[in-house]
């Protein structure tokens, strides 16, 4: 079963793209995931209470958890969708996101001492190729601009966040844990909010349905998986499969959607999936 938890992981994860661009046209982007974070946060106390999960023991634990939570949630999540809300073409917020796992790599050696083979470092660059090309046709002629900003702000959120959570607090009880990480996930982005756009959700059947599907999906369901694969794999590996990401979006959005998908984008999928194959690849 836990073979399957990276494959599942992947294509839960991708479908957060699908729910943001069903919820984003009746909510400000940090609104909608001021809301979801609440929901989460309800829903995973009375989980957590309800089978009496154990809490931390240690100030310090609560605080690397809380820390990790930010930096994974708040600042990874708040860039993607201030981002793509704002114009940045998917393609390219896909782009700059899919740099993680080089930098990831470059990160895990120097602080978590993984070593990271020349056959890795070559799985790595395969990767990315193919990331550019899957994403090739989705970048639109929209001014990039200071809408970059978000989109480098998310990708070094949940770089850092993935390097500081195997560093720190790898292991800790999911219950909990996630009530740890999105409290203060809550704050920080209840904070953007009152500074920047204000709380504005129209709650439609469209926005419901998004919310719902993010809510239990995405942030129990792939956040869960997320942290079960930092807690056994290496930083590296865990990284390498957010190559996937953008080609099973693609793939959801040509069977849901009716998006084209081109030969180019066939071929960086080859790659993208050769790439991860040789990152994880048993030595």
């Amino acid at each position: 079963m836990q073979r399957a938890y990276p494959l599942l992981f992947v294509f839960l994860w991708s479908t957060g793209f699908i729910g943001a661009k069903y919820g984003l046209p009746y909510a400000e982007p940090l609104s909608f995931l001021l809301t979801r974070y609440g929901f989460v946060i309800g829903l995973m106390l009375l989980i957590a209470l309800a089978t009496r999960a154990p809490w931390p023991k240690e100030a310090r634990q609560w605080l690397h958890i809380g820390v990790s939570g930010v930096l994974v949630h708040a600042f990874y999540l708040g860039g993607v969708f201030v981002a793509i809300k704002h114009g940045l073409p998917a393609g390219v917020t896909a782009l700059v996101v899919g740099m993680q796992p080089l930098l990831t790599a470059v990160g895990a050696g120097w602080l978590l001492g993984e070593r990271v083979s020349a056959r890795q470092w070559g799985g790595l660059a395969l990767g990315f190729v193919g990331v550019v090309l899957v994403v090739s046709g989705k970048f639109g002629e929209a001014p990039l601009g200071p809408m970059l900003l978000p989109a480098i702000v998310a990708l070094l959120g949940i770089t850092v966040g993935t390097l500081y959570q195997k560093r720190f607090c790898a292991k800790f009880d999911l219950r909990t844990g996630s009530v740890i990480q999105f409290v203060p996930t809550a704050i920080v982005t209840g904070i953007a909010v009152a500074a920047f756009d204000g709380y504005h959700v129209e709650w439609t059947g469209e926005f419901i349905f998004a919310l719902g599907w993010l809510v239990l999906v995405l942030s129990i369901g792939a956040i869960s998986l997320l942290n079960l694969l930092i807690r056994s794999g290496s930083a590296v590996n865990v990284a390498s499969l957010f190559y996937l990401t953008p080609l099973c979006t693609a793939l959801i959005a040509w069977l849901v959607f009716g998006e084209k998908l081109t030969y180019t984008a066939a071929v960086g999928m080859a790659l993208a999936v050769s790439g991860v194959y040789l990152v994880a690849k048993p030595k």
